[in-house]
């Protein structure tokens, strides 16, 4: 795309105005503070350079319904419609550098209040007994699995959890990195859920995660006669200062948990369904199988 005053996207205005997972949270008092800012500084600019609504959207292939929307905080702006207007406002990079604000915003509080506290841990112990956990799963898992939920999420909740799930995966370049810890269930790994084409990505996916230095995948599997984890999910974060957090749904209703002592039921816990497990090499060699099988 040329930018030149007068650019236009090949789009549709119906195709952008209906697009779903672009609205804002009215309950979220951050995203719609952030978001208002974000308009409020589009539509200076747009006045300041002398360009009307009308002019602006032709500019940037938007409808103008879209602009008065996003301007006025009610639409959250997607990266490449603020990287056209910086390039028509040359703004020398200002109007694009929003674009980490309004890319977290997308994502819901409580996603995002997960998101940094998994950013901040040095240490991850995780077990899910139901799926795949989310920091593991392909794209196309977690797309299958949000699709199948009922009562149905809207198209836009949809599209605002992936983004959100691919978002949280941040977490495995970190820089240290932390250690991660996840225990999956064999029956998990052989479900096809999606199709077997999208099993296969996932089973891929598990063992390039795998491969790396700081991740131990673990599988319990289903023939084992004893296991720990029959009480649901766990989850215990560690961080640099010493504290943790865990949660449990057989633990405080499933509330985030700071006492040392819940939390070294949790650990134990946790550490007994290791200990059941398949190590890390016997259960990179089962993934393995299962992807030849699938």
């Amino acid at each position: 795309m040329s930018v030149n005053g007068e650019a236009v996207r090949v789009t549709t205005e119906t195709d952008q105005t209906d697009e779903p997972g672009w609205e804002v949270d009215p309950d979220d008092d951050w995203a719609l503070a952030v978001v208002a800012t974000v308009g409020r500084q589009l539509r200076l600019r747009r006045e300041a350079a002398g360009m009307r609504v009308g002019d602006f959207a032709v500019a940037v292939g938007y409808g103008d319904d879209l602009v008065y929307k996003i301007e006025s905080g009610k639409r959250i702006p997607r990266p490449e419609y603020l990287d056209t207007a910086d390039e028509l406002f040359n703004a020398g990079g200002l109007i694009s550098a929003m674009k980490e604000d309004v890319k977290k915003v997308r994502y819901p509080k409580k996603v995002r209040d997960l998101a940094q506290m998994e950013g901040r841990a040095v240490e991850l112990q995780l077990y899910d007994p139901l799926n795949i956990h989310g920091l593991l799963q392909h794209p196309q898992y977690a797309r299958t699995l949000l699709s199948m939920r009922r009562p149905a999420y809207s198209a836009g909740e949809v599209e605002q959890f992936i983004a959100a799930r691919v978002a949280r995966k941040a977490i495995f370049e970190r820089d240290p990195a932390p250690e991660l810890s996840f225990i999956l269930e064999e029956w998990t790994l052989r479900r096809p859920l999606g199709g077997r084409a999208v099993l296969r990505a996932q089973l891929e996916h598990l063992l390039e995660a795998g491969r790396l230095r700081n991740v131990e995948l673990q599988v319990m599997p289903m023939e084992r006669d004893e296991h720990a984890g029959v009480d649901g999910s766990i989850e215990v974060l560690k961080f640099d200062d010493g504290s943790a957090i865990g949660r449990s749904p057989a633990v405080a209703n499933g509330r985030p948990v700071y006492d040392l002592k819940q939390l070294r039921i949790l650990e134990l816990r946790y550490g007994i369904i290791r200990s059941q497990a398949l190590t890390p090499r016997e259960s990179t060699a089962f993934i393995e199988q299962l992807l030849g099988e699938a």
